[in-house]
């Protein structure tokens, strides 16, 4: 929206703001039923900027902004008319400020759902008024002024206390914000941008800035608002990532692409759970988080009710007991149709439900479906958005615009290499020999970093005198992946060929992941065994098998996780997944993962044999089959068979993946590792990782009825069938 649009409108636009019915904490399910409840009117306000005069641009603020309003429209029934975006340069203080006042305190009414965003920078200052004091603070397009004094910075901010009096002063108790931002800007940064700016020593707001604080401070307050921020810890950064063709920030687009797929969790630990996962998976350790939460004056009693499932709770305690504004039929979906060309069979398609991770290898011919059950082949993609033509019509219903699709066939080409980014930092000298260097490996593509979407960062550590190392894409060094002082750049590479094919396996397997959308009936828990009870870790669980809308609840409501957003799981835990069939056919299971040194580890179930293994007899490995309504527990609960977390602290990652074939491919290749007899134990190292993955991916492809169909595009690609697959991730922090 141009300001001169803006400003023609301003006397009738609606204005803005973040929604549901209870507090903060209940955050990925309280925001999507709040926005999915009928209400009387759905009103948001959504702010990106990527350019900043003088100070250096970010690049995935407008793609946050598109990311909501596609999500608000097409998933949960956001009028455009209702949408307000305020964009670069129209995205100033004033601009801001006028939409709450003029459009948004005087339109809202009691019951409405109000969103409101921003994407851009944000700083810590102190203020010439209180300077004992920092306070947190939004930087809008016109945040910097010129200076008359070297000591005090005249600053343009809008401070993030006024910020929260805006939303508490709005006449509707459904109101939620998503914050997109960090205060607190790290001395070195590399590879993920970050959204903070440095603290100003001592700055001086505008003196209209601090009249609206002062006024707001005498008002009656008496919305309580939910404030979604992309970092719980002041000293991390929110950071943005380069995709398939596009910039967005982290936290938005983990959280959006999560409201797309899925159904409403139990509490906010859930959602935070899939939404942090999906963060780690992006290369960052941020950690989202709400501001009601981390208030010192919130008393145990509220912190309690905010953390329990809305069965438990009153009323008094933020309680919704909302119900699901969407048809039976329709549990989450991967995007939606966005506009139909003349002919009727062409299709324009957002894509923003798909898994980040899985979005740039998504292959043309991939298929979806639409609720009236006419199948959609992929022709094209661009970044979020696509083309399609309609392979199959049944029914005489016509394509509308608005029209939600799910995932049917996942095509991904066979030919997926590593994606190693050279960090800036290096001498052109440095980034020569280490483009010679990884050019060794054939499964290794070499990428300047910012320039193409990558895996993971080669660059200097920071210390004196340095060295080389592997990082992930926040900046954390991955272990075993560094140099010796004073060593060569293609000495340090050479060093890695081993952990390079590591990852590249960990790389592919995530590519499975399809939670939200696979079509088969599974369900796994992670479990820490004790002398009573297990205690529940995590859960995952399809639900696009369910049929009627009772049935979702119902499984909603069993999903009671005692977890926090990244689940802590002590040394010592003796551990277990236990693993549910909940569909006709018998289903087979493998377990993959990387542990705390990014060493691959596999789920091992060994044939028991008829005689005593001896030196010379190999061990070998068996399919684990689970038959249709049983459930299993992996693995056995004997202490011959105990998975024991064993020291040093650290972050594991597994995939379980399910498949109505076997997986003899997978199994065969396990089985060509040397094992002897004493590593005969259920979770231990996985020595050739990648081919196992490859293994993997031909198998869940095998298993697909439809690669005779499709069998043009067989050649160079793995077809997986929804109805033939699901793969859930888990990850948890041992301490």
């Amino acid at each position: 929206m141009k300001r001169r649009r803006f400003l023609q409108r301003i006397g009738s636009i609606l204005a803005v703001l973040g929604v549901t019915e209870a507090e903060w904490l209940i955050l990925g399910n309280r925001y999507y039923q709040a926005l999915a409840e009928p209400s009387p009117r759905k009103l948001a306000l959504l702010i990106g900027i990527n350019q900043y005069p003088q100070i250096p641009a970010l690049s995935g603020c407008l793609t946050d902004v598109e990311l909501q309003r596609e999500l608000l429209i097409h998933r949960f029934g956001f009028q455009g008319s209702d949408i307000l975006t305020l964009t670069e340069e129209e995205a100033s203080r004033e601009f801001i400020e006028a939409a709450f006042s003029d459009h948004l305190s005087k339109q809202a009414k009691a019951g409405d759902v109000v969103v409101f965003h921003f994407s851009g920078y944000g700083s810590h200052v102190k203020l010439e008024t209180s300077p004992d004091t920092m306070q947190n603070a939004l930087v809008p397009a016109n945040g910097s002024k010129d200076s008359q004094n070297e000591k005090i910075v005249n600053v343009n901010y809008i401070l993030e206390e006024t910020l929260l009096l805006l939303l508490r002063s709005l006449p509707t108790d459904r109101v939620t914000a998503v914050l997109d931002t960090s205060y607190y800007a790290a001395s070195t940064v590399l590879g993920l941008k970050s959204r903070a700016l440095e603290e100003s020593v001592e700055a001086k707001l505008a003196a209209e800035e601090l009249d609206l604080l002062k006024q707001l401070k005498t008002q009656k307050l008496p919305s309580t608002p939910i404030v979604l921020t992309a970092t719980s810890n002041p000293k991390q950064s929110a950071r943005e990532g380069l995709f398939s063709g596009f910039s967005a920030g982290l936290f938005t687009y983990a959280l959006t692409q999560y409201l797309w797929e899925f159904t409403p969790a139990t509490t906010i630990q859930v959602a935070l759970s899939h939404v942090e996962n999906s963060l780690s998976k992006l290369g960052s350790k941020q950690q989202p988080g709400n501001l009601e939460n981390l208030s010192p004056n919130l008393s145990p009693q509220r912190r309690e009710a905010l953390n329990s499932p809305p069965s438990l709770q009153g009323k008094g305690a933020g309680g919704l007991g909302l119900a699901l504004a969407f048809p039976e039929n329709i549990i989450g979906a991967e995007g939606a149709v966005t506009a139909i060309e003349e002919d009727g069979k062409t299709v324009h398609l957002w894509l923003g439900g798909l898994p980040p991770q899985v979005l740039l290898y998504y292959g043309v011919n991939s298929r979806f479906t639409l609720a009236t059950t006419e199948e959609l082949v992929l022709r094209s993609r661009t970044g979020l958005t696509a083309k399609a033509q309609i392979a199959k019509i049944e029914g005489a219903n016509p394509l509308q615009v608005g029209q939600l699709v799910q995932e049917a066939v996942r095509v991904l080409p066979r030919n997926i290499n590593l994606t190693i980014a050279l960090d800036t930092g290096l001498q052109r000298i440095e980034r020569v020999d280490a483009t010679s260097a990884f050019a060794a490996f054939s499964h290794v593509s070499i990428v300047v970093v910012g320039e193409k979407p990558a895996d993971y960062l080669f660059a200097k550590l920071q210390e004196i005198p340095s060295r080389y190392g592997l990082f992930s894409l926040g900046g954390e060094l991955i272990p075993n992946t560094t140099g010796e002082i004073g060593e060569a750049v293609k000495l340090t590479v050479q060093r890695l060929a081993a952990k390079l094919s590591t990852l590249l396996a960990a790389k592919l397997w995530r590519l499975t992941e399809n939670q939200g959308s696979s079509r088969l009936g599974v369900k796994a828990t992670l479990e820490i065994i004790s002398d009573t009870l297990p205690s529940v870790v995590m859960q995952r669980q399809t639900v696009r098998t369910f049929k009627t809308e009772t049935s979702i609840k119902k499984s909603v409501q069993t999903r009671l996780i005692a977890s926090v957003p990244t689940p802590i799981v002590p040394i010592g835990s003796r551990m277990q997944y236990r693993v549910e069939n909940q569909s006709d056919r018998p289903v087979y299971l493998i377990l993959l993962g990387l542990n705390n040194n990014h060493t691959a580890i596999a789920f091992h179930f060994w044939d028991t044999p008829q005689e005593p293994n001896t030196a010379d007899t190999k061990p070998l490995l068996k399919e684990v089959a689970i038959a249709p309504g049983e459930t299993l527990t992996l693995p056995q609960t004997n202490a011959a068979s105990a998975w024991v977390i064993s020291e040093p602290a650290f972050f594991d990652e597994q995939q379980l993946i399910f498949s109505t074939a076997p997986f003899s491919e997978t199994l065969a290749a396990l089985n060509t590792g040397k094992y002897s007899t004493a590593e005969q134990s259920p979770i231990s190292p996985l020595l050739n990782s990648l081919d196992v993955a490859q293994a993997l991916l031909q198998d869940l492809h095998n298993a697909s009825a439809l690669k005779t169909e499709m069998n043009g595009t067989a050649a160079d690609s793995y077809i997986l069938d929804v109805n033939n697959w699901a793969s859930f991730s888990f990850s948890f922090q041992v301490i």
